[in-house]
Parts: structure tokens; C-alpha cells; sequence
């Protein structure tokens, strides 16, 4: 049988001082609603970068990286004053290590594609030491490929002095892969494995395995599953593990210019106006696909995607489209949040 509900007092019966509580929560009750309805976002919010724009980081670095050649390949290196710790960074397919950097006299091969250059941009900025490396091949392997990167991390730790900070591995769809079976065999204070999964089923993972961060981008429902399922493997095994999703967001006309040294406002709008009529951007300005499935380029035909240094803007202008997507791409977004975890675990 239920019990009947307890009778309540009339508020003028209940005491002063009680009463008194009430009311105070009640005005914290009314102010936080008032609050809250207040911030919630308009019907048509606008568009705020995730992220720096690419000028973002002129008055705090001086980017003045070394070229190296070792073994065939190019190693790319800058150490800021008085460095916290050691990033070493792992592109994807295709990529390399001058990339992550901006062309200069010291540095005339360099590309500064926008996701990458604004990654060390960034880790320079927080006082880590950034050493980027070429893969021989048109992606990343394993065995030999590994013990000539262990050499060349060793050898460069130990020229720039570094021996005593923490080393953080972070690399990119090939480079996730590579730098997941690396940490077996390198001690690394942690590992940044972005839009990969890893070589979890390939490894025998222990508890002393490196704290991860997955970092990923949840459309690509394939991958996402996979991560979940590594994420939940490396868990049970006594890893540390973190998880940044980057999903999709919609372009805006000075998107191109904010993201892209070199490239014109005034383009990067007509370029924002082109995607628009030939509807590759949805009514919200999202693209509908990937910029490497879409036939861009036949629309900028007569626009100018050259820097004033005479870089070609075309891969970058790419690689931005892919950005917005959020199925596979480089990404600096979460660079701030990034650099946060690998800080709170470096020992």
C-alpha cells in the first residue's frame, strides 16, 4: 500500500529563517534560467573559427626552422627558448616535413600547408621543441623505417641538448599508425594518433604503454568504430586515454583568406561564392563532399590561387575544403586542447 504524501506547510507558516533559504534559491534558480536563455544561440549564429587565424601566432614565434639531410631525407627542426618538451610530428600520405613549415630564406622548399604549419606554430608558441621528418616512401612503414626515425630522434635530442625533457609523439592518418607502433619501441611522455586508429591489433600493448590521445573525426564511421574499440582495448590493458572529435562546421566567405598566408580576401570570397553556385556548399555553407571528390578547380579558373612569393594555393585551398568536411583531414583546431593533454601527462 502507498504510503501517503506528507502534508506541506503553507509558506506563511514556514519560519523566517527557512523562509528566507527558500527564497535565495529560488533568486539563484531565476537568475541561472535568466542566464541561460540569455546565451543560447540565435536562429542564425555567426560563424566563429575554431581556431587561430593563420597571422595568429606573428607577434609570439619567430619561425626560423633548420633543414637537416640525414639518411636520405629531410628532417626540419625548431627549438624555442627555454623548451618545456620535444614534439616529434608524423604526416600523413603524400605529406613531409616542410609542410609544417612556412617557404623563407631559411627554409626556400618549405610549403606551409595551413593545418600543419599552424600545428607547430602552435607547439612553438607553448615552448615544445618541434622536430618534423620526411617518410622515405609515399607513407610511413614499419621495422627499418623505425629504427632509422628512433636514430634520428636520438641523435638530434642529443645535439640540441634536450636529453632531459619529455618527448610527445603526434602523427596523422599514416603518421598515427606509425607513431602507435613506434611507442613500443621509443619511451614517449605520451601519443597523439589523429584520424587513425592505430596498430593496436598488430602490437602486444602492456600497461606501461604511453598515455593516448585519439584524435578523430566521427563521420568517418568506419574509423570511429575502430578507434571506440581500441580506445576500450587500451583502457582495460591500464593505458591513459583521451579522445578529441572534430566534426564539421560551414564555411564562410573569408574563410580561405583567414586560414591561407598569402591568400586574397577578395578571392577567398569569390572562391566562397563559386563553391555556392556550383553547390558544392549546402544553403548553411556546408560542403556537401569531401574537396578531394568535388571538380574545383574548373571553377577558379581566372581567380589568383599564387601567393605573392609564387607558392601554388592550391593544395592549401584543398586541404581547407577537406577541413570543413571533418572526414579526413589534418587538423589544428584542437591544437590548444591537444597541447593541454599531453601537457597534464608529461613526467
Amino acid at each position: 500500500m502507498m504510503r501517503p504524501p506528507k502534508p506541506t506547510k503553507p509558506f506563511s507558516a514556514i519560519t523566517p529563517k527557512h523562509r528566507s533559504a527558500i527564497l535565495a534559491s529560488l533568486l539563484v534558480i531565476i537568475t541561472t534560467t535568466l542566464l541561460f536563455h540569455s546565451r543560447k544561440p540565435k536562429s542564425n549564429p555567426q560563424f566563429t573559427l575554431p581556431s587561430p587565424k593563420w597571422n595568429a601566432f606573428q607577434s609570439s614565434v619567430d619561425p626560423r626552422p633548420t633543414v637537416d639531410r640525414i639518411n636520405g631525407t629531410d628532417s626540419i627542426w625548431q627549438v624555442p627558448t627555454s623548451p618545456k618538451a620535444v614534439l616529434f610530428i608524423a604526416h600523413g600520405c603524400n605529406g613531409r616535413a616542410a609542410n609544417f613549415w612556412d617557404p623563407s630564406p631559411r627554409c626556400p622548399g618549405c610549403v606551409g600547408l595551413p593545418e600543419e604549419r599552424l600545428i607547430a606554430l602552435q607547439a612553438l608558441d607553448r615552448r615544445f621543441a618541434v622536430l618534423t621528418v620526411s617518410s622515405v616512401g609515399r607513407c610511413w612503414s614499419f621495422g627499418r623505417e623505425e629504427e632509422r626515425v628512433i636514430g634520428i630522434i636520438k641523435n638530434w635530442v642529443a645535439k640540441n641538448t634536450l636529453g632531459d625533457l619529455p618527448i610527445i609523439a603526434l602523427g596523422a592518418s599514416s603518421g598515427g599508425y606509425f607513431v602507435s607502433s613506434l611507442a613500443m619501441k621509443m619511451k614517449f611522455s605520451s601519443v597523439v594518433i589523429m584520424i587513425a586508429e592505430g596498430v593496436f591489433d598488430s602490437i602486444d600493448v602492456s600497461g606501461d604503454y604511453p598515455p593516448t590521445l585519439f584524435v578523430h573525426m566521427p563521420k568517418d564511421r568506419k574509423r570511429e568504430r575502430l578507434i571506440r574499440m581500441n580506445m576500450e582495448a587500451l583502457r582495460k590493458k591500464g593505458v591513459d586515454i583521451g579522445e578529441v572529435r572534430c566534426e564539421e562546421f560551414p564555411l564562410v566567405p573569408e574563410f580561405f583568406s583567414d586560414r591561407i598566408p598569402g591568400l586574397d580576401r577578395t578571392v577567398s570570397v569569390k572562391l566562397f561564392e563559386m563553391l555556392r553556385e556550383k553547390g558544392f556548399v549546402d544553403e548553411k555553407g556546408y560542403m556537401r563532399r569531401d574537396g578531394r571528390a568535388i571538380p574545383w578547380k574548373e571553377g577558379v579558373k581566372g581567380m589568383n590561387l599564387t601567393s605573392g612569393d609564387g607558392l601554388d594555393l592550391y593544395g592549401h585551398v584543398q586541404e581547407e575544403m577537406n577541413l570543413a568536411y571533418a572526414y579526413h583531414e589534418m587538423t589544428s583546431f584542437p591544437m590548444e586542447q591537444i597541447l593541454d593533454w599531453v601537457e597534464s601527462h608529461i613526467r
